[in-house]
């Protein structure tokens, strides 16, 4: 014991001697700092900055362990078939649904044409060899409309046409009457009290019309009416109307604005072959071709061609008394000529 107590004793004398000039002991971390001057650390900093120290390469010492990936899944075929099958469904069923709604828009925008067998006058006749497009009108330059009343009686050649003013007691009575054919029924209302246009929205004041040249309604020439003539409805020159005005009087002529060429036939094109065809229709109130047929055909593939032409046109519809629109037939020249 006296001996360990001696040991002790001679180590801390030795330390206590060596301490005045050598490191201090670090008793917080227990090594051993050394004091350097700072000129020394500011030279290593900057070595090291421009030239760094070369480390020796670094060697592993320890294993890797494999591990498992978990996202790394096996992809299944049925369900990428089943998922794209249901995507591209969808986008076809979409598909289709905007495609018929943009289509039924635009249908919906086309310009409706005018029914020209349904007219203000209808009538009725045993079939004949010439058709009925005749008719008649008149009035006194009136500003209303004309009386609403019934026929006058038919006969070949009036004398007397239609008027709600009569001269009072006059020296030879003579009823009035109108040029239209025996055999025709037209839309008559006996019951009236009073002749004039069966149709008009006048049934009180007593007028002949705003048409001239006696008779009753809007047109001229002593007849009911629209037309020009002693007869009943829109035409000119007696009998009664089929539906349609003809160009001419208050009826102007329909003006073209869309008309394309035809084109040539393949057929009428290796022959060298070329003509007029004369293309009949009916320009609706609408300006719209209707009711498109040949008239004098050229036949070669170049008849088809006119009428797929002039089912294309679009024109300026006829005006009576310039300013309503009016359904009128028309002639139109196709030419075809190789230049």
């Amino acid at each position: 014991m006296a001996e360990d107590l001696q040991v002790l004793d001679t180590e801390s004398q030795t330390a206590a001697a060596s301490g005045a000039s050598g490191p201090d002991l670090g008793i917080a971390f227990g090594m051993t700092v050394e004091e350097r001057p700072i000129w020394a650390e500011l030279y290593e900093n900057i070595r090291d900055i421009f030239f760094p120290p070369h480390l020796p390469p670094l060697v592993l010492t320890s294993k890797p362990i494999p591990v498992p990936d978990r996202m790394a899944v096996k992809a299944n075929p049925w369900a990428i078939g089943i998922s794209t099958t249901v995507n591209l469904a969808i986008l076809a069923v979409l598909l289709f649904f905007g495609v018929r709604k943009i289509i039924d828009t635009v249908q919906q925008q086309q310009l409706h044409a005018t029914n020209i067998d349904v007219g203000v006058w209808q009538p009725k006749a045993p079939k004949a060899g010439t058709a009925n497009g005749g008719g008649g009108g008149g009035g006194d330059h009136s500003l209303i409309d004309p009386t609403k009343g019934h026929l006058p009686k038919i006969e070949k050649n009036p004398m007397v046409a239609p008027q709600v003013q009569t001269v009072d007691k006059p020296k030879i009575p003579m009823e009035a009457a109108i040029n239209v054919q025996k055999n025709i029924t037209l839309p008559d209302n006996p019951l009236l009290p009073t002749i004039g246009v069966t149709r008009s929205p006048n049934v009180r004041l007593g007028s002949n019309g705003q048409g001239s040249g006696g008779g009753m309604g809007t047109g001229s020439g002593g007849g009911l009416g629209s037309g020009t003539g002693n007869g009943y409805g829109p035409g000119y020159g007696g009998g009664a109307g089929g539906g349609l005005y003809r160009v001419g009087g208050a009826v102007s002529a329909p003006v073209a604005l869309f008309q394309p060429e035809a084109e040539f036939s393949d057929e009428a094109r290796r022959a060298k072959y070329q003509g007029v065809c004369l293309v009949g229709l009916i320009v609706d109130a609408q300006g719209n071709p209707q009711n498109v047929h040949i008239l004098r055909s050229l036949g070669m593939g170049l008849d088809e061609k006119a009428l797929e032409a002039v089912r294309k046109y679009k024109f300026k519809p006829a005006m009576k008394d310039g300013k309503t629109p009016v359904p009128v037939p028309v002639t139109v020249e196709v030419n075809f000529r190789l230049y």
